[in-house]
């Protein structure tokens, strides 16, 4: 399979994108979902009074910021190849086998290997700084590469 993709990238004269853009785009992904889960819980945030409380109400809507997370990915990967936070970093996540954006199942299954990624202490983000193409725990199960534009 590498020397498929190493043929491919030679071939198609494709650019992976660096660890540093992808860090990067993760960082403004994040960034507008956790302001988006602020404006959601404001009223609920709001009204309470120690940090504790604060805390409390964030943490009862885990799974529901889960699953924004996901249907975030998932749309934004099929639709467009790319989340808002990898479009302004100018990447782009591919299918190795049709270089074309991820179809909706394989979109889907890069955003909850991303969540497994991240629940398990960010160890498949950390995978792509050793894997030859930077790929992570989601790029290897979807079978994608992300790429400059």
């Amino acid at each position: 399979m590498n020397n498929d993709i190493e043929t491919l990238i030679l071939r198609e004269k494709l650019q992976l994108s660096s660890i540093r853009s992808r860090t990067a785009a993760f960082g403004i992904d994040e960034l507008l979902l956790s302001m988006l889960l602020m404006i959601i819980l404001w009223d609920s945030i709001n009204a309470a009074t120690t940090v504790e409380a604060m805390i409390e109400v964030i943490n009862t809507f885990i799974l529901e910021y889960m699953m924004i997370k996901i249907a975030y990915q998932t749309f934004f990967t099929m639709q467009y190849g790319a989340t808002i936070g990898k479009i302004v970093m100018k990447i782009r996540v591919v299918e190795i086998t049709t270089l074309s954006h991820p179809s909706f199942l394989s979109a889907f299954n890069r955003s909850v290997f991303r969540i497994v990624s991240e629940v398990l202490f960010y160890l498949g983000f950390l995978w792509a700084m050793f894997d030859p193409y930077r790929r992570s725990w989601h790029d290897l199960s979807a079978k994608t590469l992300v790429i400059d534009v």
